[in-house]
C-alpha cells in the first residue's frame, strides 16, 4: 500500500483552477498547468489499502486504482502508467471528463472526503506522455481478418484499438470531418483540449488502425456493402437523437439543440470558422437541461460574451450530500454539482418547466415563458400562479438523447432489432441479431458516461475477436446488462 497513515495525515486536495476572469477569455483547459503533480503523491497516499476496494466495482472499467495509487505515491510513473493502461485505453479522456463514480465508491468516503482518484489518474497519464511511456503497441502477427468500426467516439476508438492489437485489420468510419465523435465536437475545448485526441489517433495509426472520415454508413455507403467488405462490424454510432421540446414557439429562430450549438464553437478552435455561426455574444442565453451537456453550453456562452446565462432544470435541486437511505454508499449519488462553468457565473433555476416561447416580428426568440412545478402523488404538476417569463435571445436544448439515429437507414439496412428502450439489442457477447455485427456504447446502452463507453468498446472487441477466431485473450470488463455501482 502507499502511506499507512496517509489518509490521517493529508486532507483532500484537487486540481487548482485558473481564475475565472482569466479563463473565460480563452478556450484552454480551466486547470492551472502543472498544478497537480506536486500534490499527487500526498493524495495517492490517502488510498487505504482497504480489504475490499469498492472503487474497482464503482468503475465500469475495473481500474486497478489501489495499485496505481501506490506507484504514484512512490513516483514510479512508468509502473503507474502500465497499471493504468491495463484496464483503460484512454485515461487522459476519463481523467478529464468522467464524473468519477470510483470516488463515490471509495471506502475512505464513508466518513471522509474520498481519494482524488480522478486527479491521480490524469496526472499519471500526462506524466506518461511527457516521459515517452505511451508508445504504439503493434501486433506481432496479423490474423487476416478485417473489421469495420462505425463511429469514432470513445466506444468506437476503444474497440478499434483492442481489435487492432489483437491482430485484425481495422478501419474506423466517421461521418464527421474529424475523428473523435462527441469527444471532438461535443466536449468544449476548456474541458479537454483536442490535442489529447490527436495524439491518441497518431498512436492508433502507428499501430495499424485506419481512419475514414466524412463517410456516413447508411447514406454514403450502404450497410450491406460494408458488411460484405469486412468480416465483422462494430457499431459505435452513439445515441444521437436529441430529446426535443414540443411547445408553442419552438420553431422561432434562435432555439437550437445543444449539439447544433456546441460543435460550431469547437470548429472555431479547429480553425474552420473565424466566428461561430451560432453565437451567444451579447445575448440573453437560456440553457434548458441541468446535466453536463447543459453545463457545457453555459461555459461556452460565457466565453462567447453572453449578456446573461440562465440554466433551467425541471427536477428539484439535488442534495449537496448523499442521502444514506435513498442513495447509500457505495452507489453513485445524484448530488448538486458546481462545475467550472457554473463557477464562471449565470443563474441556475430548478423545478421549472417551459410553457412556450415568444418572439419578435422577425421570428426571433425573445422570451421564454416558464412555470414552477412540484411533485404531487409522484407526478410533476404545475404550480398555479407561478408563471413568468425571462429574456431569451438564444436557447439551447440540452435535455438528453433518446436513441440511435434512425434517419440514415443504418438500422433498417442492417436489419437490426431494437430493445424495449429503443437501443440496438445485443447478446452477452455484444453481438446483434445479425451475425458478425456488434454494438458498443450509447447505441446499445443508451446515453451514458464516457467510462461506460470505453468499457463497452473493450467488451465488444472481445466478443468480436471471439467471433473471428473462436477464442479471445482480450479483456471484457462488463456485460451488456451490467450496471455495477455507477448507475
Amino acid at each position: 500500500m502507499a502511506d499507512p497513515k496517509g489518509f490521517l495525515n493529508h486532507g483532500r486536495e484537487v486540481a487548482e483552477s485558473r481564475p475565472v476572469e482569466e479563463r473565460v477569455k480563452d478556450w484552454n483547459e480551466v486547470y492551472v498547468p502543472g498544478s497537480l503533480l506536486p500534490i499527487i503523491s500526498k493524495q495517492a497516499s490517502r488510498c487505504m489499502d482497504c480489504g475490499i476496494p469498492f472503487c474497482h466495482n464503482g468503475c465500469p472499467l475495473g481500474n486497478l486504482i489501489p495499485e496505481w495509487n501506490d506507484y504514484a505515491y512512490r513516483e514510479d510513473w512508468a509502473a503507474a502508467s502500465e497499471r493504468l493502461h491495463a484496464t483503460n485505453n484512454f485515461p487522459e479522456f476519463t481523467g478529464r471528463l468522467c464524473p468519477a463514480p470510483c470516488e463515490s465508491a471509495c471506502v475512505l468516503g464513508i466518513n471522509q472526503p474520498p481519494v482524488t482518484i480522478k486527479n491521480v489518474e490524469v496526472s499519471i497519464i500526462d506524466k506518461a506522455w511527457e516521459t515517452g511511456d505511451v508508445a504504439p503497441r503493434v501486433p506481432e502477427r496479423l490474423s487476416g481478418k478485417t473489421v469495420a468500426v462505425v463511429g469514432s467516439g470513445p466506444a468506437g476508438l476503444a474497440a478499434a484499438q483492442q481489435l487492432t492489437r489483437a491482430g485484425h485489420t481495422v478501419a474506423v468510419y466517421e461521418r464527421a470531418d474529424r475523428i473523435g465523435g462527441l469527444l471532438r465536437y461535443g466536449i468544449p475545448e476548456f474541458k479537454m483540449e483536442k490535442r489529447h485526441i490527436n495524439r491518441r489517433i497518431e498512436q492508433m495509426r502507428a499501430e495499424g488502425t485506419k481512419f475514414r472520415t466524412g463517410v456516413e454508413i447508411g447514406r454514403d455507403m450502404p450497410a450491406t456493402a460494408l458488411r460484405k467488405r469486412y468480416d465483422a462490424v462494430v457499431l459505435a454510432v452513439g445515441a444521437t437523437t436529441a430529446r426535443d421540446l414540443p411547445v408553442p414557439g419552438r420553431d422561432l429562430k434562435g432555439i437550437h439543440q445543444a449539439m447544433e450549438y456546441l460543435p460550431l464553437a469547437n470548429k472555431v478552435q479547429e480553425g474552420d470558422y473565424v466566428a461561430p455561426p451560432i453565437s451567444a455574444e451579447g445575448k440573453h442565453v437560456v440553457v434548458i437541461g441541468g446535466g453536463d451537456t447543459g453545463a457545457d453550453c453555459v461555459g461556452t456562452a460565457h466565453r462567447q460574451g453572453a449578456a446573461s446565462v440562465t440554466q433551467l432544470e425541471i427536477m428539484p435541486r439535488p442534495n449537496e450530500e448523499r442521502n444514506p437511505l435513498s442513495q447509500p454508499w457505495p452507489t453513485f449519488p445524484m448530488l448538486y454539482k458546481v462545475t467550472s462553468a457554473h463557477e464562471e457565473g449565470g443563474e441556475r433555476v430548478y423545478s421549472v418547466s417551459t410553457t412556450h416561447f415568444e418572439g419578435d416580428e422577425d421570428g426571433n426568440v425573445q422570451w421564454l415563458h416558464l412555470v414552477e412545478v412540484e411533485f404531487v402523488d409522484g407526478r410533476l404538476t404545475q404550480k398555479p400562479g407561478t408563471e413568468r417569463k425571462i429574456p431569451a435571445q438564444l436557447v439551447t436544448l440540452a435535455m438528453g438523447f433518446t436513441g440511435t439515429d434512425r434517419e440514415n437507414g443504418l438500422v433498417e439496412q442492417f436489419g437490426l432489432e431494437l430493445d424495449e428502450r429503443g437501443n440496438i439489442a445485443r447478446d452477452a457477447d455484444f453481438q446483434t441479431n445479425v451475425p458478425g455485427v456488434f454494438v458498443a456504447g450509447d447505441a446499445g446502452r443508451g446515453q451514458s458516461l464516457i467510462v461506460w463507453a470505453i468499457a463497452e468498446g473493450r467488451s465488444a472487441a472481445r466478443g468480436c475477436d471471439r467471433f473471428l477466431t473462436g477464442a479471445s485473450d482480450l479483456p471484457a470488463p462488463i456485460r451488456p446488462t451490467d450496471r455495477a455501482l455507477a448507475v
